[in-house]
C-alpha cells in the first residue's frame, strides 16, 4: 500500500457535502505541507458555496480525523492546519485520475477480471461490504455473485477480498481472468452495465454547463464567480468519472458523449484557473495575509500521461 493510500478522503456524493467540497479546494489550490491555513479562513471559502460556519468547522474537523490535514499551533492562541504529505499525494493522484480520464481509450482484448464468491447465511454486512467494495474498484454485477470489470489487473480485488473474506467462516471467493463468446451480446459483460443511463448523464452535464463554457469564451465570468464555478464543474465531472465504467470503444454505443464532456471540462477548468485562485487569495486573506505565495492552481497537462501542472500566474510554492 503507497503511503497515500492510508489516506481516508471523504466519500463521494452528489450535492454540496462540506467535507468533499473542501477536500477539493484544498486538492486543486494548495501544494504544499508547509502552509498554515487558519480555521477561519477555511469558513470563508466554504462560505462561497453556502455552507455555514458551523458547518464548515465541522467539516474542517472531519477531514482533520480522516487524514487531509493536521493540527498545528499557530502564533497566537487559535489553531492552524496543514494539508498531510500523505493527502498531498493522494490530490495529485486524484486529480490527475480526473483530468487524463477519457484522453485515450480503453483498449480491449477481450480478457475480463471476473470475481465469484459465496457467503453463509446470513452474512448481510460482508455481503454489503464486498459489493461497496467490488463496485468501488469497478466492477458490476453480471449475476447474483459473479461480478465482472474491464481492467484484468487482480492485485486491488485480490487484495480487498482477502481482507474482507479471509476472517470469515465459510466464505469462498475466486479470481479469475475470462473471455466471453458472445463479448457484445445481451448475455455478455457490456450488457451489466447502464451505459444509456452513464449516456445521459453525459448528456446532462453538457446541457448544464455549456452556457458557462460560452460565458467563458466571451470573458463573461467575473472573478468573483470563478472559484465557484471551476469547482461545481470539476465536481461534476468528477461524479461522471466515477459513474463511466470506461468500456473498451468496441463495447461503447455510438455517439458516445464522453469526448465532447471532456473538451468542455478542460476549457473551462483551464480557462477559469488563474481567476479562481484569485478568488480564493481574496476570500481567505483577512485571516491569512500571505496566502498568495500558498495558493495555486493546476490545469490538464498536454500529455495525458503526464500529472496536472501549475497554471500560468501560479506561484513556485515554497
Amino acid at each position: 500500500m503507497e503511503a497515500h493510500d492510508a489516506v481516508d478522503a471523504p466519500r463521494a456524493q452528489a450535492g454540496p457535502n462540506p467535507q468533499h467540497l473542501l477536500a477539493t479546494v484544498l486538492g486543486e489550490y494548495l501544494d504544499s505541507s508547509e502552509a498554515a491555513l487558519p480555521a477561519a479562513a477555511v469558513v470563508a471559502v466554504l462560505g462561497e458555496f453556502g455552507i455555514t460556519a458551523g458547518s464548515a468547522r465541522a467539516a474542517l474537523s472531519r477531514v482533520a480525523r480522516r487524514g487531509l490535514v493536521a493540527v498545528r499551533a499557530g502564533t497566537g492562541r487559535a489553531p492552524v492546519y496543514h494539508l498531510t504529505p500523505q493527502a498531498i499525494a493522494r490530490h495529485r493522484s486524484t486529480m490527475h485520475r480526473f483530468l487524463a480520464f477519457g484522453a485515450v481509450p480503453r483498449a480491449g482484448d477481450g480478457q475480463w477480471l471476473a470475481v465469484s464468491y459465496s457467503l453463509p447465511e446470513p452474512r448481510q454486512s460482508q455481503r454489503h461490504a464486498v459489493r461497496r467494495t467490488l463496485g468501488a474498484l469497478g466492477l458490476v454485477r453480471l449475476y447474483d455473485s459473479v461480478w465482472v470489470g474491464p481492467d484484468p489487473d487482480p492485485t486491488a480485488v485480490r487484495g480487498a477480498l482477502a481482507g474482507l473474506l479471509d476472517g470469515v467462516p465459510g466464505a469462498r471467493w475466486s479470481v479469475m481472468s475470462v473471455r466471453f463468446d458472445d463479448e457484445t451480446g445481451p448475455h455478455g459483460p457490456a450488457a451489466a452495465y447502464d451505459l444509456a443511463g452513464v449516456a445521459a448523464a453525459y448528456r446532462e452535464f453538457l446541457d448544464e454547463h455549456t452556457g458557462l463554457r460560452d460565458r467563458v469564451r466571451a470573458g463573461r465570468v467575473a472573478t468573483a464567480d470563478a472559484l465557484v464555478a471551476r469547482t461545481t464543474v470539476m465536481d461534476a465531472w468528477r461524479r461522471l468519472v466515477q459513474a463511466d465504467p470506461d468500456l473498451p470503444a468496441h463495447l461503447l454505443p455510438a455517439a458516445w458523449p464522453r469526448d465532447e464532456a471532456r473538451r468542455l471540462l478542460l476549457e473551462v477548468h483551464a480557462a477559469l484557473g488563474p481567476a479562481a485562485q484569485g478568488r480564493l487569495v481574496e476570500v481567505v486573506a483577512p485571516w491569512w495575509p500571505d496566502a498568495g505565495s500558498w495558493v495555486t492552481h493546476f490545469v490538464a497537462a498536454d500529455d495525458p500521461a503526464e500529472p496536472p501542472r501549475r497554471g500560468r500566474g501560479a506561484p513556485a510554492g515554497a
